[in-house]
């Protein structure tokens, strides 16, 4: 019986705008020692984060079978195991999830064809504990931004890494040990370098980027949501495609300098932007009725409708695979909407009390017909007025939108370069939409906002901001 090598491969990307400047990171590990035995990195232009997370995915791989080019012949079977926080990936991997965007599937499939899918296993992991390849994406990506490649010798990502223990039955250590190491001197080696670095960067040649002329598209506007009733997209079998899409994916070149831009893509590069995603909560029993439901009387649930809102929000989510934070208002409806997303991603979800909806004090709970019946002269007042409080003590709407927008400063500096999902209200998301468009107060009265909406707005450095997004319902649909 032949001996086997067993190895762990961690990989992730990222995209600064989705799709923006983009890059992966990728590490191989030594399943029973722990140790650290190839890095991977490099900046491939304009792509999204799924795009980037299945580059290093290949990359890992790829690393991986470098390491033990004879396995399977002359030399050990070859097992992976691949670790990565994308669900996206490692469903569609696993076979799980089907493979709907075009983009996708040569990804998929050249990821596929590296080593023979029965000697490599899926796992999900938080993001937490896949920093080592999360640093060495982001590194890629800065050397990018600074015009230069990313070189494993001026790498600290293993620094950011967890401590790691040897998996266990994986053979003894002390063999393993001296089997890895033979096995990265053999690779420096041919590589014309030396063991001493035990870190390298995967050829170009075999790891060809798609064209930086032809970007892929973002994944909102191109992506197929769930189909009504079901709770994850349908399977497939990875290594079905793995054939001509793989061959002609593998023929389309090595990674090329992207070509000069023109307009406002030669803009100075501001930084990274962060990407709210702002989704309204589901419905609650007060949403058909068009009752005003603030913060300052009852805090209803959703309803049978608004949690079968939330679960297909929570699909289309996981489908996309952008989400990388989650922050909710403090109030029930939205912790229930944002619970259904994060239970699905694998994400927590943290509180700000800066999204909570506004305090429509006496008039909580009615109707805008009963409003103007019972506080006719205030009603009116509180539409011409930004200023103005509805009655009994609630808040104008310059008070939200000066709570608002401490919110974003907060958000924005604690979450700059990343894509979080805000779940919030009517009148937070109008208000960052409107403050986003440099809008008066009174644009809010023609922005239309159905329960489960999506709308995204993304900040960047030098304070401006653009909304890419409002009142997309299509994955109700």
């Amino acid at each position: 019986m032949s001996a086997v090598r067993r190895l762990v491969v961690e990989a992730d990307g990222g995209s600064r705008g989705n799709p923006g400047p983009a890059g992966y990171g990728a590490v191989v590990i030594d399943a029973a020692t722990g140790e650290t035995l190839a890095e991977a990195a490099e900046y491939i232009g304009i792509a999204t984060n799924n795009v980037a997370e299945y580059r290093g995915l290949i990359a890992g791989l790829t690393a991986a079978k470098a390491l033990f080019p004879d396995a399977g012949t002359t030399g050990p079977d070859l097992r992976v195991h691949v670790r990565m926080d994308s669900k996206l990936v490692v469903e569609q991997m696993s076979g799980r999830w089907k493979i709907k965007h075009p983009d996708m599937k040569p990804l998929a499939a050249r990821a596929a064809a590296i080593l023979p899918p029965s000697s490599v296993t899926y796992e999900w992991i938080p993001r937490a504990q896949n920093k080592h390849a999360d640093r060495l994406a982001n590194e890629a990506m800065d050397a990018g931004r600074d015009g230069r490649q990313w070189e494993a010798a001026a790498s600290n990502a293993e620094l950011d890494a967890p401590a790691r223990t040897p998996l266990p039955d994986r053979g003894p250590p002390g063999d393993a040990a001296a089997g890895a190491a033979k096995a990265r001197a053999a690779l420096a080696a041919a590589r014309g370098g030396t063991e001493a670095g035990t870190l390298f960067e995967v050829p170009t040649a075999e790891e060809p980027a798609p064209p930086a002329a032809e970007p892929v598209a973002p994944e909102p506007t191109t992506s197929e949501p769930t189909a009504p009733g079901s709770t994850a997209p349908e399977p497939t079998d990875v290594s079905a495609i793995a054939g001509a899409e793989a061959a002609a994916a593998s023929a389309s070149g090595s990674a090329t300098t992207p070509a000069p831009q023109v307009g406002w893509a030669a803009a100075p590069d501001l930084g990274t932007p962060a990407t709210f995603i702002l989704l309204r909560h589901g419905e609650t029993a007060l949403t058909p009725e068009k009752r005003f439901s603030g913060s300052g009387g009852t805090d209803p649930e959703l309803s049978a409708t608004g949690r079968d809102q939330a679960a297909r929000a929570a699909a289309h989510f996981a489908a996309l695979g952008t989400v990388q934070e989650i922050v909710s208002s403090p109030l029930r409806r939205c912790r229930e909407t944002a619970a259904a997303v994060a239970d699905r991603l694998g994400l927590e979800v943290r509180i700000d009390e800066g999204l909570r909806e506004t305090d429509f004090g006496a008039w909580e709970g009615l109707t805008f017909g009963e409003v103007r019946e019972r506080y006719g002269d205030d009603l009116t007042a509180w539409l011409a007025d930004p200023d103005t409080a509805p009655t009994g003590g609630g808040e104008s709407f310059t008070e939200v939108a000066t709570r608002v927008a401490a919110a974003r400063d907060r958000l924005t500096a604690r979450y700059a370069g990343r894509t979080v999902l805000l779940v919030t209200h009517v009148t937070p998301i109008k208000t960052l939409v409107r403050l986003a468009l440099g809008a008066p107060a009174q644009a809010m009265f023609r922005m239309e906002l159905s329960a489960a909406s999506i709308s995204t707005v993304a900040y960047y450095g030098d304070g401006n901001a653009s909304v890419r997004l409002l009142n997309d319902t299509s994955h109700l649909r």
